[in-house]
């Protein structure tokens, strides 16, 4: 009996030494109304240093110009207007972000993902049809609608197309104010120094010739 005791004691303290970890496992919640981005410092945190509250300005928690469509004369026929801390300074600590999404016809929002957000997507204009695939490499998708709204788990792969006969428009929302994000085939194909071409060779099914026709379409 003394020896259960002490095993279960030893137990409990494990698990008491674990929480200090457990409760900085996450983000932290602010601490203070507003912590306003100081674009200007150059000390370097996990996330960005506080403006002086007495240099705190309105303009500091507006911006202006998701009204005005990206311009998608390229390649994928996609923008992106980012509203980030980078851009709005007064996110900076609030764990949210948003940005405007516009597609040509046939334009597209390759695979990628958010390593540290959830987004959740709005449409405004137009028919886009989107995804994301699972870690158990399951495709849930849809085409959706002007007024219909999707979510794409953190981190997860996922993609909008646009599938209409015009134009179309979206709103995304972020759970973070520093989602990151990473396109699948630029981060596999046009990274610096190069993956080896035996990885990708193995992982794709493909040739070495393969190999660098598709990396020259990722060159700057």
């Amino acid at each position: 009996m003394a020896t259960v005791k002490r095993i279960v004691f030893l137990a409990l303290l494990v698990q008491a030494s674990l929480l200090p970890m457990l409760a900085f496992a996450a983000d932290a919640d602010p601490i203070q109304d507003f912590c306003v981005a100081d674009g200007t410092s150059k000390i370097t945190v996990n996330g960005l240093v506080c403006k002086d509250a007495v240099d705190v300005k309105v303009t500091d928690f507006l911006f202006r110009g998701l009204n005005k469509p990206g311009n998608t004369n390229n390649p994928t026929a996609n923008a992106v207007t980012p509203v980030f801390a980078a851009q709005l300074p007064g996110l900076n600590t609030l764990g949210i972000s948003m940005a405007r999404l516009d597609f040509a016809q046939g334009g597209v929002n390759v695979p990628h993902t958010h390593p540290r957000a959830t987004e959740i997507l709005t449409v405004l204009q137009g028919e886009l049809y989107v995804g994301f695939v699972s870690t158990g490499n399951e495709l849930f998708a849809a085409t959706l609608y002007a007024g219909d709204v999707f979510v794409f788990p953190k981190g997860l792969v996922h993609f909008q197309l646009n599938v209409g006969k015009g134009a179309a428009v979206a709103i995304a929302g972020l759970s973070s104010q520093n989602p990151g994000v990473q396109q699948v085939g630029r981060a596999l194909f046009g990274s610096s120094p190069p993956v080896g071409d035996e990885v990708l060779e193995k992982a794709f099914g493909i040739n070495q010739k393969a190999v660098q026709y598709i990396r020259n379409n990722f060159k700057a």
